[in-house]
């Protein structure tokens, strides 16, 4: 290990000059200083450096003697002065190591902090005295903090002292006259990636009195930077002057992005795929991007090879972080319509003659991650803290204050682009709940008229006579049909989104995110499948996956509450573990309010499916083709089926039972029993909304049952509800939005009326549901049922009903009703007889 002594003499040590390619550098001989020579150290084989050599080599070295000046030894440094191992060989991008060893000072028990010699204020460096760190070029202060290292030629920081710039000790935490632990640093201590591919750079003006209004070439300021800092190291958060054009700069490193030395040999470290880091090496092939500080007045010019100084994106930003699951290609469509003209240079984007997308609509049911969604936007862009507005909150009861609302929230958009004009910052404005204040004009009561004025406040704010470019107006709602058309056109809120409910990727994505933290910590079971809960979760939202999950946890948490306690803790709270039984009991208490009205259609088919006639396999057969039309064909995305027959012949029950076995993810029952109490507009909007949330998904199936009641058709009169049926009949025929299949299943007990209203020719397929009409369909529905206990007395039923002639041409009952008789004749002390008197009177 190299040494080095100190007397009182005031002659120092040899200085030996490193290899032929090494600028300046500086070996220093230990032990009896003797000699100054032109390679290695002094003559009595002090330990040396070499550095930038052909190939890399051990730091300690003997050197030929050289000419100089000699002295008796000096005595050893004590012992709170005794150097580590420092210095390395490099020589530019090679793939193996630097060799550390022996020679210089590279670390000591403390290095006092001095202000640095003004002839290297420029070079942000730290400053170092060559007689204790030779050629070492890279160090580590305080454990933390490494900085390029320079040799003091000026004699001014004596041993024992490093020098540092204001900006080092601001960014270090380092004051005069502190004493901080201070080693040679190695840069492939953090991995073979150590150079830098692009480097982010936040600029300002580094002295108050020096800011001005003239303009600053973005590619003038990047060769400047690679000409005079080539070599040096550079961490994320570094502090960094500039001189440009007799100007001082401050700058402060936001981002870097880091390659190894084998791709710096295969391709330009441009177009090398690289990855983030915190520190790196800068070489000529680093691309450099400045960032204009927020508050600074520095007026930036686009650049024509790289993307606009006020970025949209922030540098360190990684899709994943934002915590959304199920929405990549809603994200992926929003970024190319809305962001994708912002990252691009300028230059560019003004020979093309557009302007920047100014306004988002999200739209969706609720629940499926639009507010979420607009808030981690404002998060991912390197923008002002968006402006998040709720619908209602604008509006006001004193006469004007709901427009001033509105001019408000553009005021600063318009004061900074007055002032920076495109080198404006970007301003977002987040509207919740959009269609509380942007209704159609004209459609709300009322004499104030304050929704259309405010509507016509926005609309003059976004694309009036003073257009602005430097706002993104991103607008919310659940329905997007309420909204006013004008705000909707390419200029405004052009881009239209649908959050529609996850599929199942998405649905695993969003488990993931909400489990994360159990993972992490521990605390759920490994019996708990993602995929499998990611499958039963069918139709759910993200909202309704986390209630989900937090049901899951409450399940847990009820497992370690004490016996006989309502909040008493066991002791075993911290071996708790969500596990897979927890998942399976939430899927039970938390249903999606949006999909397949499974309690509903359940009800219908409570005694399930009887199969006591051919014809019951027939119409079972036809549904099932029917819904493999919708699901392959390409040519027919709606199916329309009218299943009519006598009242009570299982009509709803047949429907009910096609549509849970298509197994597609929306099934909507529109029955009758829902509408009791509604007059013709509820009714309407009702059957509107139902099919409007099935154009939602890519499958859907919607039962109309018992459409006569629906319309309240009664054959006195007769008498309906036109304004119904004509809603009904239009639904009915209106084709699904691309990429969606539709199929209508109708139940009517009145074929004839509905063919009369022309209603039944919006149907495509007909199927016929009989009655019970023979003694052999009878026969299989009692035994069914269980209606006898032993053989014979089935068999004397049979024979009861037959010498009573309820054969082909007298028999005539619904399904329904004869399971009603069934029951009936069930509690009484002879069923045979009580059953034959109830089929003789029907």
């Amino acid at each position: 290990m190299a040494g080095f002594s100190r007397s009182s003499a005031p002659d120092r040590s040899a200085y030996g000059r490193v290899g032929a390619d090494s600028a300046d550098r500086y070996a220093y001989g230990g032990g009896d200083r003797s000699a100054y020579g032109t390679a290695g150290t002094g003559a009595d084989g002090g330990a040396g450096y070499a550095t930038y050599s052909s190939s890399r080599t051990a730091g300690a070295g003997a050197g030929a003697p050289g000419a100089g000046y000699g002295q008796a030894a000096l005595p050893p440094p004590p012992p709170t002065r005794k150097p580590v191992g420092a210095g390395y060989a490099s020589s530019g991008y090679a793939d193996d190591k630097a060799a550390y060893g022996a020679g210089g000072g590279a670390g000591r028990g403390g290095w006092t902090i001095v202000v640095s010699p003004p002839e290297h204020i420029l070079s942000n460096a730290i400053v170092v005295n060559p007689q204790e760190w030779g050629g070492v070029q890279y160090v580590l202060v305080d454990q933390h903090f490494v900085f390029t290292a320079v040799a003091d030629r000026t004699r001014a920081v004596q041993p024992g002292t490093i020098g540092a710039g204001a900006l080092q000790r601001e960014w270090a935490r380092l004051s005069q006259g502190q004493e901080v632990a201070v080693q040679a640093f190695d840069p492939y201590s953090q991995g073979n990636g150590i150079y830098l591919a692009g480097l982010d750079l936040e600029v300002d003006f580094l002295a108050r009195g020096a800011e001005n209004r003239e303009p600053y070439s973005q590619d003038e300021m990047a060769e400047n930077f690679l000409r005079s800092f080539n070599g040096h190291i550079f961490s994320v958060g570094q502090l960094i002057v500039q001189e440009f054009h007799g100007v001082k700069l401050k700058l402060e490193v936001k981002g870097v992005n880091v390659v190894e030395a084998a791709q710096l040999q295969a391709k330009n470290a441009a177009q090398a795929p690289g990855h983030t880091s915190y520190r790196g090496i800068l070489m000529p092939e680093t691309t450099i991007t400045y960032l204009k500080s927020k508050k600074s007045i520095l007026k930036l010019t686009g650049s024509a090879k790289r993307g606009p100084t006020n970025a949209i994106l922030a540098p360190n930003f990684k899709f994943e972080d934002m915590g959304i699951g199920g929405l990549d290609t809603e994200f992926a469509a929003i970024f190319r319509r809305a962001f994708a003209s912002r990252i691009f240079p300028p230059a560019l984007v003004d020979k093309l003659g557009i302007q920047h997308v100014k306004g988002i609509i999200l739209y969706g049911p609720p629940g499926t991650g639009k507010t979420l969604l607009a808030r981690q936007i404002g998060k991912m862009l390197n923008a002002r803290e968006p402006k998040v507005v709720n619908g209602p909150e604008i509006l006001n009861k004193y006469v004007g204050a709901s427009e001033e609302n509105i001019r408000k929230l553009f005021a600063d958009a318009e004061k900074e682009y007055k002032e920076k004009g495109d080198e404006s910052g970007l301003h977002i404005i987040i509207f919740d709940e959009l269609d509380a204040i942007c209704k159609q004009r004209g459609s709300t009561g009322g004499g104030t008229g304050v929704g259309d004025s405010v509507v016509n406040q926005l609309l003059s704010k976004m694309d009036g006579v003073d257009q602005l470019n430097n706002i993104l107006i991103i607008g919310m709602t659940n329905r997007l049909d309420m909204i006013d058309e004008a705000l909707l056109r390419p200029g405004r809120l052009e881009v239209p989104v649908e959050i529609s409910l996850p599929d199942e990727h998405g649905r695993q994505q969003i488990i993931s995110i909400q489990t994360s933290q159990m993972r992490k910590n521990g605390v759920m079971d490994s019996d708990v499948d993602i995929p499998e809960l990611a499958a039963l979760t069918k139709n759910f939202s993200g909202a309704e996956i986390a209630g989900l999950v937090k049901s899951a946890t409450s399940f847990a948490f009820n497992r370690h509450v004490k016996v006989g306690t309502t909040a008493g803790i066991s002791d075993d709270v911290e071996n708790m573990r969500v596990n897979r039984d927890d998942f399976m009991h939430a899927l039970d208490e938390v249903h999606p309010a949006f999909g397949v009205s499974e309690e509903e259609l359940q009800q219908v088919v409570s005694n399930g499916i009887m199969h006591f006639a051919p014809h019951i396999d027939s119409i079972l057969r036809d549904g099932q083709l029917r819904v493999e039309q919708v699901r392959t064909s390409s040519h027919t995305p709606l199916v329309t089926a009218l299943l009519h027959g006598p009242p009570g012949s299982g009509k709803t029950a047949l429907a009910a039972t096609i549509a849970m076995q298509s197994g597609f993810p929306f099934i909507k029952l529109i029955s009758p029993e829902n509408m009791v109490g509604m007059g013709e507009a509820q009714k309407i909007a009702y059957m509107n909304k139902v099919f409007n949330d099935a154009y939602k998904s890519p499958l859907s199936v919607v039962v109309v049952d018992s459409i006569e009641k629906i319309i309240e058709w009664v054959p006195i009169g007769p008498r309906f509800q036109n304004a119904v049926l004509q809603a009904l009949s239009i639904l009915l025929g209106k084709r699904p939005p691309k990429e969606r299949r539709l199929l209508v299943l109708g139940t009517t007990s009145n074929k004839p009326m509905l063919a009369e209203m022309e209603v039944a020719d919006a149907f495509l397929a007909d199927i016929r549901v009989p009655a019970i009409s023979s003694l052999r369909s009878l026969d299989h529905v009692l035994r069914e049922m269980r209606l006898f206990e032993n053989p014979q007395d089935h068999t004397r039923c049979m024979q009861l009903l037959e010498s009573a002639g309820l054969g082909e041409d007298r028999l005539h009952i619904s399904i329904k009703k004869l399971l009603s008789e069934i029951e009936m004749a069930r509690l009484d002390d002879d069923p045979a007889d009580k059953l034959l008197a109830a089929l003789n009177q029907v």
